[in-house]
């Protein structure tokens, strides 16, 4: 099987932050292959804002919509083939932080609650 690559760039900068302080922001950028460039920063639940972005993207957000949004295209991609039609599909993705040991933070739980809504059965095998 032929492997496929994926990029993002990640980019941080300091700024005029003393950090080792510990008190430099959490703001960065993701780049992706298309052009597409995404706020990100630390989760606000994790590093309090002003350190951290509150409308920025977390990682742990980002976790939660990427196996969203392949939970979708594998359900879309199953419909299509059986012959379903669907008009609409969301999903209020939930990933649950949790502790693996003192101060180790895990995305311990991840949760679909997806509604896909088809047009109409599948033609009748002939």
């Amino acid at each position: 099987m032929a492997g496929h690559e994926y990029r993002a760039s990640i980019h941080w900068a300091r700024g005029a932050a003393a950090f080792t302080d510990k008190r430099y922001s959490r703001a960065h950028t993701w780049r992706f292959d298309g052009g597409v460039e995404v706020p990100a920063s630390s989760s606000p639940q994790v590093v309090r804002v002003p350190l951290s972005v509150e409308a920025a993207v977390d990682p742990e957000e980002a976790l939660v919509a990427a196996l969203s949004s392949c939970h979708m295209l594998w359900f879309l991609s199953l419909a299509a083939a059986g012959g379903w039609r669907v008009d609409d599909y969301s999903d209020d993705a939930l990933g649950v932080m949790g502790r693996a040991a003192p101060a180790r933070g895990v995305l311990g739980r991840a949760l679909a609650r997806a509604r896909g809504h088809p047009a109409a059965a599948p033609p009748r095998a002939r």
